[in-house]
């Protein structure tokens, strides 16, 4: 069995507007048949193989724990412990927000500040959650500023924000870390061969049943949100995590002025450099899906940079960024990331 998953995790998954299918590109003898799932979470679709001696079903489970994840860090899902942290209607937290947070902190101070999860009113104030599109004005925009850098942290159980203002968004690292919970579960079934993609977040471990490498196929960024997708690369992924980001189907124009979805922290606004997709390998998808998004927050010569400083950094190792220079497509791959793509 050859299997090809195209992957871009361009951040539809508050919309619900996910281009990413996992489908077997060809067939070819082999001693075990994979067993497959699908359903819909976060939004969005998942899509599963795996290889399991026992051949269960393991569509209930995943389901549940999916669901579950819903409830406490969903955005889109009215009832979820980070909507009710938000509204104020409580500030008692779980085990699996704590680790969210803390994560997310971590990430914010490894990136200087490029990852962030505080910018939550930000994000719906230029209209890419529950908002109308449209540009907030100077001082709305600084008032969000000022609670989107003020402290939150967690004590004895409880939220504690400095500013009752600051709302949290947690869709840029959710994803990414639902993809390694479920990982986890498969692992402790001892299942030790599968492809789990949740909305573009993927992650692969062991082999196919031939003991090839899982083949991750690459987006090329499209002209546009509804552009057919093309394969830009196609890499061979075992035991770790591939993740996309890309400003080029979450958007919206206005005057024609395009507005990226990524939000800089640091001005509150949307990104606006040549960096169109960055996609990032490692051991965790929820790193990989931090990191995909500071480094499209910086841009590619500050990404560039940030690589440099730290050669033995997490999310740095295999790296592919996708460019425009001039109107033409341009990439720029660190040499991990080189080392694992296929000639097509």
């Amino acid at each position: 069995m050859t299997t090809t998953v195209n992957t871009t995790s361009v951040r539809h998954r508050r919309a619900g507007r996910f281009f990413l299918c996992l489908a077997a590109l060809l067939t070819a003898s082999c001693t075990q048949e994979p067993i497959k799932l699908s359903g819909e979470a976060q939004g969005t679709y998942y899509s599963i193989i795996y290889y399991d001696k026992q051949g269960r079903d393991l569509q209930p489970q995943v389901d549940s724990l999916l669901d579950a994840f819903d409830l406490t860090a969903s955005l889109w899902v009215d009832s979820s412990l980070l909507r009710r942290l938000n509204a104020g209607t409580t500030d008692s937290v779980n085990s699996l927000f704590a680790d969210l947070l803390s994560l997310s902190q971590s990430m914010s101070e490894y990136t200087g500040g490029a990852f962030d999860t505080r910018i939550g009113r930000i994000v719906q104030a230029w209209g890419f959650s529950f908002r109308q599109q449209e540009e907030p004005d100077s001082s709305e925009l600084a008032a969000m500023l000022d609670a989107a850098r003020a402290g939150v942290s967690v004590s004895n159980g409880r939220l504690v924000k400095e500013s009752p203002a600051t709302e949290l968004d947690f869709n840029a690292i959710a994803q990414g870390y639902s993809v390694d919970l479920l990982a986890a579960m498969f692992d402790s079934l001892g299942i030790g061969r599968y492809l789990i993609d949740v909305g573009g977040e993927v992650i692969a471990r062991g082999t196919k049943a031939d003991g090839s490498a899982w083949r991750v196929g690459v987006e090329r960024p499209a002209a546009d949100s509804v552009s057919a997708p093309i394969v830009q690369s196609v890499v061979a992924l075992r035991d770790a995590s591939l993740v996309t980001s890309g400003s080029y189907r979450k958007y919206y124009e206005r005057d024609g002025i395009r507005y990226s979805h990524t939000i800089d922290p640091a001005t509150g606004r949307p990104v606006q450099h040549s960096l169109l997709s960055v996609s990032v390998v490692d051991s965790t998808a929820w790193r990989a899906d931090a990191m995909a998004t500071a480094y499209m927050v910086m841009g590619l010569d500050r990404g560039r940079q940030f690589i440099a400083a730290h050669p033995q950094g997490p999310g740095t190792a295999a790296v592919l960024f996708i460019y425009d220079s001039c109107g033409t497509l341009c990439t720029y791959a660190t040499p991990g990331f080189d080392k694992i793509t296929l000639k097509q």
